[in-house]
């Protein structure tokens, strides 16, 4: 046939191969061309429920020839097994990839024999002679080791755990208040007991109306911000005014001083002076 006729009648199966395992229900085997190239498939097979390969997930890798479907594809385990009829190399003895392929098989059955061939393998048509001795006069060691192989070579990575979702909700964290800040460290001052001044006295009178102190907590913070605040009051206020303050009793000896000098016989106010009589004003 000519390669340009067979490689029209290879893309046309390919195509055909893509819908029907689209439309088949793969289970838990997977089966696709790879991005790069159509001639390329990728797939992967769990170990079957049972057999010593359970629990693994084994790749497949799959190459198509220019003139697929009339020759068989070229089979390979990229996952290490240990198979009599697996190679280390991946190497599948299988007889529907060598004298038994027919065009009318598809890639989908050779996923679905290779999964039979690891549930019961061949030891009559071995690959590697030595595990199907192994397997035919101890089949216990040779369960054990294919299990260790599986959980070295297949098993698959550890799922990892969704990432916490941070809440949205206001915590505060420790030694912060709730909106952020840092909490500063308080002491607590006894509130000193209300008092009361007597006008007339001059006196102080304590009120008693509890006998516990009470106590309130104020932050170092709040301190500071009072202080600098009460000093900036100080300083912006004003000193008061000076008051010139008189004496009451001198001014009234000198009110009457001068009414006598008016009274006096000459009709004539005296001098306050001239009589020997001292004013004291205070400033």
């Amino acid at each position: 046939m000519p390669p340009a006729l067979s490689s029209a009648m290879t893309m046309k199966r390919i195509h055909r191969e893509i819908a029907d395992v689209q439309k088949e229900d793969l289970g838990a085997i997977t089966l696709a061309p790879t991005p790069a190239s159509l001639y390329r498939w990728k797939g992967t097979i769990p170990g079957p429920q049972g057999s010593p390969y359970e629990g693994g997930i084994f790749n497949i890798d799959i190459q198509l020839n220019p003139d697929y479907p009339f020759t068989a594809p070229k089979v390979t385990f990229a996952t290490r097994i240990y198979h009599m009829n697996i190679s280390d190399k991946g190497g599948i003895c299988i007889d529907i990839l060598k004298q038994n392929w027919s065009p009318a098989l598809s890639l989908f059955k050779v996923m679905l024999s290779l999964s039979s061939l690891l549930t019961d393998p061949n030891p009559h048509d071995p690959l590697v002679p030595s595990i199907a001795t192994e397997y035919t006069r101890n089949r216990q060691q040779h369960d054990r080791t294919a299990k260790r192989w599986t959980e070295l070579y297949a098993r698959p990575p550890p799922i990892p755990p969704p990432a916490p979702v941070p809440s949205t909700s206001a915590t505060a964290r420790p030694g912060t208040t709730a909106n952020g800040r840092p909490k500063c460290k308080g002491r607590e001052i006894p509130l000193a007991m209300p008092t009361s001044i007597n006008a007339s006295s001059g006196s102080t009178t304590t009120s008693t109306r509890s006998s516990n102190p009470e106590t309130i907590t104020i932050d170092d913070q709040d301190v500071r911000v009072g202080s600098a605040s009460s000093n900036a009051t100080v300083a912006g206020r004003k000193r008061p005014r000076e008051v010139d303050t008189i004496d009451l009793v001198e001014e009234e000896e000198r009110e009457r001083r001068i009414t006598r000098s008016r009274t006096s016989g000459s009709g004539l106010p005296a001098d306050p002076l001239a009589s020997g009589d001292v004013i004291v004003i205070d400033d």
